[in-house]
């Protein structure tokens, strides 16, 4: 069941301690950024918590997506790839029935959040620079608003194609429109 030149327990990117470690790593980094090299020990105790909670909320996650598909825990984040890169579908017939799950699975969580998670992303992200003007900060408001637009745009643009390409990777596989 494993792509080509993968073992069949997935790669090791894709292990919870090395998920956790990237959280880590890239918390403490954003921190020290921001908060300087002064504060270190704190941001080091808050980014293991929250490096641990992230672990076990995404593998929670994956754990349920897995379930609900009938696949195995550690396969869900090479369908998932699969379907990002717009890659071949899977040649055997209950990897297909399954990645059509986790396909249908996700195209209904981004069908039920998109009415509240992007108008809630651009209040975050539009709205927050405004209380840094409002406190008289207008560098970091010019910044919070540029990060803003930016991360706004690629949100979408991002969506909008994972949309496209899932719904590729299941008209590939149930044989609609002509890609059979």
């Amino acid at each position: 069941m494993g792509a080509k030149g993968q073992r069949s327990y997935g790669r090791w990117q894709d292990r919870w301690w090395v998920l956790g470690l990237m959280l880590l790593v890239v918390w403490v980094g954003i921190r020290l950024a921001l908060n300087g090299w002064s504060s270190w020990p704190g941001i080091l105790i808050g980014g293991i918590f929250y490096a641990a909670f992230m672990t076990w909320f995404l593998m929670r996650r994956r754990r349920k997506d897995a379930r609900a598909v009938g696949t195995e825990p550690d396969r869900v984040p090479e369908m998932e790839r699969r379907i990002a890169r717009n890659g071949e579908a899977p040649d055997d017939p209950a990897e297909q029935e399954a990645m059509v799950r986790l396909i249908r699975r996700r195209e209904e969580k981004l069908r039920r959040s998109r009415r509240w998670a992007f108008p809630l992303l651009g209040l975050i992200f539009i709205g927050t620079p405004f209380l840094w003007f409002a406190s008289g900060n207008v560098p970091a408001g010019l910044w919070m608003l540029g990060f803003g637009v930016v991360f706004m745009g690629w949100m979408i643009w991002f969506n909008r194609r994972f949309v496209r390409r899932m719904a590729a990777m299941r008209q590939r596989i149930e044989g609609v429109g002509g890609y059979a």
